[in-house]
C-alpha cells in the first residue's frame, strides 16, 4: 500500500473548484520540488558554513550565566526538518526517504568538488600551496561535511520515521505531536553525533585545553539541541498553517482523514 495520496486522487474543498489531472499533477510536482530544493539548498549551504565561526549566544538568568556557544552552520539547519515534515506529511514516506538520500549524494558532490578545487593546479608561489582561504574552507567543511553525512542520514531517517510512526499511531490526527516528537528526537540524534564526530575526528571545536573536556562537550550538544528545540516548538505553527494551505493547493484529503481514505482506496 502506498503511503501517499494516488495523483488521481482529487478531494474537494469547499470554495475550491476541482482540477484537471495535468493542473493537479503540475501543481503537486511544482511543490515537491520546491519543498526539496530549499531542503538540499539549506543542506549545501550550512555543510560549507559548518564550524567555519561559532558564535556567542550566552544570555543570564537570576544572575546566572548560562554559556551557548553555536555554530554558526547550525543556523539554518531547522529548516531542512520543517521541509522533511512538510514532505513526509504530503507525500509520504517513500519520497521522502529519496530527498534523504539525495542529500546524502549531495554532501558527497560537495565532498568532491572541495577536493578536486586543491588537487588541481593553481597560482600559488612555491611554498605558498595549500595556504590561502580556500584551504582554510575546504579543511572545515570536510570535517562539517563528514561530521554532518554521518548524524545526517541518521537524523533524518529516524525523523522520517518517528514522523510516520506517530501518524500511525495517532490515526492521520495531531499534526503537532508528530511534528515535534519527530524532530526533537532526531535533533538530539544530530546534535550529539555531530559535536562528537567533529571533535573526535576533526578536532574543530575551540576547545581549552586547559579545562575538562566532558563539560565542553555537554555544552556544545546542549546549546545546539536548545537552540533547535526552540527552532522546533516555533515551527510549529508555520507547519500547521503551511499544511493546511497545502493540502487545499494540492487538492489533498484534510489531515486525520489522509490514511483512511488512502487505505479505502487501496484496497477499492
Amino acid at each position: 500500500m502506498s503511503d501517499a495520496p494516488l495523483p488521481s486522487e482529487q478531494h474537494r474543498h469547499e470554495g475550491l473548484p476541482a482540477l484537471s489531472e495535468a493542473e493537479l499533477h503540475r501543481r503537486r510536482e511544482l511543490v515537491f520540488l520546491g519543498l526539496s530544493g530549499v531542503f538540499l539548498g539549506t543542506l549545501a549551504m550550512l555543510n560549507i558554513l559548518g564550524v567555519s565561526r561559532f558564535i556567542d549566544l550566552s544570555f543570564e538568568v537570576f544572575g546566572v550565566s548560562v554559556p551557548m556557544p553555536l555554530a554558526v552552520g547550525v543556523l539554518p539547519y531547522p529548516v531542512t526538518f520543517l521541509c522533511t515534515d512538510l514532505l513526509s506529511e504530503l507525500y509520504g514516506r517513500a519520497r521522502t526517504s529519496a530527498v534523504v538520500w539525495t542529500g546524502l549524494g549531495l554532501n558527497l558532490w560537495v565532498m568532491f568538488i572541495l577536493w578536486l578545487g586543491g588537487a588541481l593546479p593553481g597560482f600559488e608561489a612555491p611554498g605558498e600551496e595549500g595556504t590561502g582561504v580556500f584551504y582554510e574552507v575546504q579543511k572545515l567543511a570536510f570535517s562539517a561535511v563528514t561530521a554532518s553525512m554521518i548524524a545526517y542520514l541518521t537524523a533524518q531517517f529516524v525523523d522520517v520515521h518517528l514522523f510516520h510512526w506517530w501518524k500511525e499511531k495517532t490515526k492521520g490526527k495531531h499534526l503537532w505531536l508528530r511534528n515535534n516528537g519527530s524532530t526533537l528526537v532526531s535533533q538530539l540524534v544530530d546534535t550529539t553525533s555531530v559535536i562528537l564526530i567533529t571533535h573526535y575526528l576533526a578536532g574543530a571545536l575551540p576547545i581549552d585545553e586547559a579545562s575538562p573536556l566532558g563539560p565542553q562537550l555537554m555544552t556544545f550538544i546542549a546549546s545546539g539541541y536548545v537552540f533547535k528545540l526552540l527552532a522546533a516548538l516555533f515551527d510549529t505553527l508555520p507547519f500547521y498553517g503551511t499544511t493546511k494551505l497545502l493540502t487545499r493547493f494540492l487538492r489533498l484529503p484534510p489531515p486525520g482523514e489522509q490514511e483512511a481514505e488512502v487505505g479505502a482506496l487501496s484496497h477499492a
